[in-house]
């Protein structure tokens, strides 16, 4: 396993895709994994750099930034907050198109002019990335092999009343990153693309239609709100596949800055490279 190279995607003038690939070292690829983080997240935070270096044991895995996550060329902090604020579900949607398409067409501008595998594309999301997965797999069955929700979500709507009030009337909202004490802007647009796409990110209401393998692998402390929305989930579609990992809590009891390896994140890596190995065959 390997760390191999840093690319970026821009899609457009507004929109960079910063991204890492880790690759297998003397092994085949199985396939590649896309690895999305959730709300407040980042490429490098925590967790998300070992998921990379684990998964590329068999597969090619790319771990990526939104465009408008709200974290820019420092990697690691929130220097970004105009584009956060405008950071709507349907914006994610494009940049997970245009990383798909890219990796499916071997057209990533990296090093040497390698490229991942591209004949088997997973997707793997933590939190609000596991729901974004979701609604990629619904909406594109086609492009995708199979998808892993981490923790996910099954509601886009993660607003408090007094958040969306203040957004409807205010055009701006804020919401405290609890980490870095940061107030980050939540402006009207995210809460116009809920209302506007409301059946289509309906994911309870749609999972039925899944025509793609998808897994949810959950933390048994998982917030509770959470385990409700997978049993949602599963009640709705019961080929999904529920697996749950014992004591693990939101990050798989895992912490920013890292600070090594927990049981809980290691069973949900076992869990995700076994069933990614069942379904890259």
């Amino acid at each position: 396993m390997s760390y191999f190279a840093s690319f970026q995607l821009t899609p457009s003038a507004e929109r960079t895709i910063r991204a890492d690939w880790y690759r297998p070292l003397g092994a085949a690829s199985q396939g590649t994994v896309l690895v999305a983080h959730g709300y407040k997240g980042f490429k490098n935070y925590g967790m998300f750099p070992r998921i990379g270096e684990l998964l590329s044991e068999s597969y090619d895995a790319v771990v990526f930034n939104f465009s408008h996550n709200g974290v820019g060329e420092e990697l690691t902090e929130f220097t970004e907050l105009e584009k956060f604020a405008r950071n709507t579900c349907s914006l994610e949607q494009e940049d997970l198109l245009a990383l798909v398409e890219a990796v499916a067409g071997g057209t990533l501008s990296v090093g040497g002019g390698e490229q991942p595998r591209a004949d088997r594309l997973f997707l793997l999301g933590h939190s609000k990335g596991g729901g974004g997965a979701l609604l990629f797999g619904l909406d594109h069955p086609e492009l995708v092999d199979g998808v892993i929700s981490w923790n996910g979500i099954s509601s886009f709507d993660l607003y408090s009343e007094e958040e969306k009030r203040l957004m409807r009337e205010a055009g701006r909202a804020f919401t405290v990153n609890a980490r870095t004490k940061q107030q980050m802007p939540l402006d009207r647009v995210i809460l116009e693309d809920l209302e506007a796409n409301a059946e289509r990110f309906n994911l309870v209401g749609r999972i039925g239609g899944l025509r793609v393998p998808a897994a949810l692998i959950q933390g048994e402390r998982d917030g509770k709100h959470l385990l409700a929305g997978s049993a949602w989930l599963k009640e709705a579609q019961p080929e999904l596949e529920w697996l749950m990992v014992p004591h693990g809590d939101h990050r798989f009891n895992t912490v920013h800055p890292y600070e090594g390896d927990t049981e809980a994140f290691l069973e949900a890596i076992r869990l995700t490279r076994e069933w990614l190995d069942r379904h890259s065959k």
